[in-house]
């Protein structure tokens, strides 16, 4: 029986991401989802407005799992706690990893579908950085939600070859990109410590050396 109340989050998920496997996310109708996910179409387009929708629906459904699990008083270093985090999405994601890894070869091809989910992954990485205990607010917040954003799709490139069950390649590669975003952060001053010592002077160059 098709119901006509707004379908389950975790029912239309799997019906979106299996729709994207088979036919790729330009290739599936809103009526076939809304058959799969047994729901109305009326019912649908109360959760989604548009197709676009879905994927903002997609990323703040798996933000909820990923926060559903957030420690209320993070221990450990923040580096520690990122990387915690961030693979709690990744086994978030893994249910739907077909068709996530179909529709991350096709957004590739679209850079306007790219752009658009810009400030979507933006705001996902904010909550990912509190969930952390790692502030995201103000213009250090900014850069460090850029940052973050920079790992995470580092660590979906090697996701998206990782055939392994326990995923020790992403792990690995989740591990130097916050290697990397963590002394991008010294450098930039965004981790809270102190600024560095001032360098002492070079000596002055020999007009040669130029």
């Amino acid at each position: 029986m098709i119901e006509t109340s707004p379908p389950d989050d975790n029912a239309l998920m799997d019906a979106l991401w299996s729709l994207v496997a088979e036919h790729g996310w330009n290739g599936f109708t809103l009526p076939q989802l809304a058959e799969r996910a047994g729901t109305s179409l009326a019912a649908l387009r109360g959760v989604a407005p548009a197709k676009f929708a879905l994927l903002c629906r997609h990323s703040r459904w798996v933000d909820e799992q990923v926060l559903r699990d957030a420690p209320t008083s993070p221990s450990g270093s923040p580096r520690d706690q990122l990387f915690d985090t961030l693979m709690r999405r990744l086994d978030a994601l893994q249910p739907h990893r077909e068709g996530l890894l179909r529709f991350g070869r096709e957004m590739r091809r679209d850079p306007l579908l790219s752009l658009a989910l810009a400030p979507v992954l933006a705001a996902s990485m904010s909550w990912m950085l509190e969930a952390a205990g790692i502030p995201s607010c103000g213009p250090a917040g900014a850069l460090r939600v850029k940052g973050l954003s920079v790992v995470w799709i580092a660590t979906l490139r090697a996701w998206e070859q990782d055939e392994t069950m326990d995923l020790g390649a992403t792990m690995a590669a989740l591990d130097r990109a916050l290697d990397k975003a963590e002394r991008a952060a010294r450098l930039l001053r965004l981790d809270g410590a102190a600024p560095p010592p001032a360098p002492p002077a070079a000596p002055e160059a020999h007009p040669a050396a130029s």
